[in-house]
């Protein structure tokens, strides 16, 4: 129905940088906030960053001023620079789109496969 389809993720040393990517394909009508989740083991998925449709973004304190989201809305694609990476950011990251299908009436959320991010110090 709706795909969610990440790349970027690696391993990297602190300090360094990354860039993750993220399209969206599949029965769209359109696409409201759009967010990347990031999740360790033994604990709830959490939001890090968001970008409305308008453009205006909402960043975790922890990673504020080091990771930069946007997006594509003609490509329907969102990404995130991550940048002055901490051996903390190391986690699974999500992609996270609230989608309006042909059928569903409202906006629901989807969710990509996750990529891995670790960084070594």
């Amino acid at each position: 129905q709706v795909q969610l389809v990440e790349s970027g993720g690696g391993l990297v040393q602190a300090g360094e940088s990354l860039r993750l990517s993220c399209s969206a394909s599949g029965s769209i009508q359109s696409i409201n906030n759009m967010a990347w989740y990031r999740q360790v083991p033994g604990k709830e998925r959490e939001l890090v960053a968001l970008i409305t449709t308008e453009g205006s973004t909402y960043y975790d304190t922890s990673v504020k001023g080091r990771f930069t989201i946007s997006r594509d809305n003609a490509k329907i694609a969102v990404s995130m620079q991550m940048n002055s990476l901490k051996p903390d950011d190391t986690a699974v990251y999500y992609c996270n789109a609230e989608v309006w299908t042909r059928n569903s009436g409202n906006y629901r959320p989807f969710w990509g496969q996750g990529t891995q991010v670790t960084v070594s110090s």
